[in-house]
């Protein structure tokens, strides 16, 4: 067993704005439920969860049924994980609130890939053949290594202990997004170069993001396509919808499929 954390404190302020007017992300509805009451329901369901903390605003709070545990949220993504991580006393299980596809069994099954939890860190990577097979209108970013095509999932394998670490450097790569030269060098030119030509293998990656960051992360290749189902835009939302049996279709899988 272990303990759960649902980021669920992102206002509607992007592309979903235009298909919803509730005040934050998690609170969109997909039939008569939030997006984040589908994610918390997965994971209380799975048989693999001690307890559930959810962090986001008080209206996130008054959809969260009486068992859940909830602290406020700040101002910025990383200020929310760490509201929640010093909750944290063990390693936990880390979910966004905008997966509203995840299921008891890819919640059990990657807990299961994360083995015998001797890493900091377990990161999934989604084949996209697993995305294309169970959902073929679905619009997703890819990343090909050297072994095949990958999108990154919202579900994480956390030790709390490094956390504030992760977060310092994460925002120090984000700061340097718009700077190519700088953050090759930050991360290495040989692996920057490979990763441009798509010749980087995962575990090089892997190796190299370990280092950086301090601790043994590994990323586990992860054939639930659900745990990568985020909904960031009114097509994703439409999916998603359609998917539940709440929506019909009313855009081609050809227009949303995107191929690198």
């Amino acid at each position: 067993m272990i303990d759960a954390l649902v980021l669920a404190g992102s206002p509607n302020n992007g592309d979903l704005q235009s298909v919803s007017r509730e005040k934050y992300e998690a609170l969109i509805k997909i039939g008569p439920y939030s997006m984040v009451s589908h994610v918390v329901n997965a994971l209380k369901n799975s048989g693999q969860i001690r307890s559930i903390l959810v962090v986001g605003p008080p209206e996130v709070k008054k959809v969260l049924s009486p068992e859940i545990h909830w602290t406020a949220s700040g101002q910025t993504l990383t200020e929310n994980l760490r509201r929640g991580c010093a909750r944290m006393e063990r390693p936990f299980l880390l979910a966004t609130s905008d997966i509203p596809l995840l299921t008891p069994g890819a919640v059990t099954g990657f807990l299961s890939l994360c083995g015998d939890g001797s890493h900091d860190f377990y990161f999934p990577l989604v084949p996209r053949e697993a995305v294309v097979e169970k959902y073929p209108g679905a619009r997703r970013t890819y990343v090909r290594f050297k072994e095949g095509v990958f999108t990154g999932g919202n579900l994480f394998w956390v030790n709390p202990r490094v956390v504030d670490r992760c977060l310092t450097l994460g925002q120090e790569l984000v700061n340097l997004r718009k700077k190519p030269l700088a953050l090759a060098r930050r991360v290495g030119i040989p692996l920057f170069c490979k990763l441009l030509l798509r010749i980087l293998s995962i575990k090089e990656a892997e190796v190299r993001a370990s280092r950086l960051l301090g601790i043994k992360g590994r990323a586990v290749i992860c054939p639930y396509p659900e745990v990568g189902m985020d909904v960031d835009k009114p097509a994703d939302l439409q999916v998603v919808r359609r998917v539940l049996g709440y929506e019909e279709s009313k855009t081609a899988p050809q227009e949303l499929c995107r191929v690198p």
